[in-house]
């Protein structure tokens, strides 16, 4: 058996939709709605059944916890987390940018001569 066969990561979607309901406090509806609306993504069955991941469940409870706390309708709560994700996004971006530089100018430090 492969080493690395039960290394999950909050990514692998390993929940089925009872029991993802059942850990997020929701209803399965809600999650199929959820899923229909594109709030979460959750992985497919050979089957075309829902598994959920960890990351999945977090982002439903949080999804619940903006409709209910803060009041924030489902058409709000999707832009709330596609800004999210891109704000992970354009900082990785700026990440990988801010080292490329760091590395073009200590190339370009190593190849002039002293002044």
């Amino acid at each position: 058996m492969d080493a690395n066969y039960f290394d999950l990561s909050d990514d692998t979607p390993v929940y089925v939709i009872s029991v993802a309901a059942q850990l997020s406090g929701l209803h399965p509806q809600t999650l199929r709605q959820y899923d229909r609306l594109g709030l979460v993504r959750p992985g497919r069955t050979a089957g075309r059944g829902r598994l959920y991941s960890t990351r999945d469940i977090l982002m439903l409870r949080e999804v619940q916890r903006l409709s209910q706390e803060e009041g924030i309708n489902l058409a709000g709560i999707k832009r709330i987390l596609e800004l999210e994700n891109e704000v992970v996004r354009l900082r990785e971006e700026n990440h990988r940018l801010r080292a490329e530089v760091a590395t073009i100018r200590a190339l370009i430090q190593y190849q002039l001569p002293p002044a």
